[in-house]
């Protein structure tokens, strides 16, 4: 997934997946203090971490990304004295890639061990 240089704000902890568009610019507006109508991508993770909505505005309409995993979470910051981190949007690709990653990484551990 390639995104333009934009800031990219997480939501830190967990997002009701049910929020479309007009729920999740509220979000951004009211909890963030952030204009959704601004150049930035604003990215929202279910408690399962395993669905994520991307907002963006481009100008003339939002778009709204969603991303499903059928195996395996994303690495997601828990919610914490900040509700949102800001990212690089090279960042925000490492985070989205981050599962398919881990699971080639995974290797299946050896009990036993024989010399010939």
């Amino acid at each position: 997934m390639r995104f333009n240089d934009k800031p990219v704000y997480i939501c830190c902890g967990h997002t009701d997946m049910r929020k479309s568009i007009n729920g999740l610019m509220a979000l951004v507006k009211d909890d963030f203090s952030l204009d959704p109508f601004s150049e930035a991508l604003f990215v929202f993770c279910n408690r399962h971490r395993n669905r994520i909505k991307i907002l963006e505005w481009d100008g003339d309409g939002f778009w709204l990304y969603f991303k499903r995993l059928e195996r395996g979470h994303f690495r997601w910051p828990a919610k914490g004295d900040s509700a949102t981190m800001v990212l690089e949007t090279k960042e925000l690709s490492y985070l989205i890639e981050g599962a398919k990653l881990e699971k080639k990484l995974k290797r299946e551990e050896v009990f036993e061990r024989q010399i010939s």
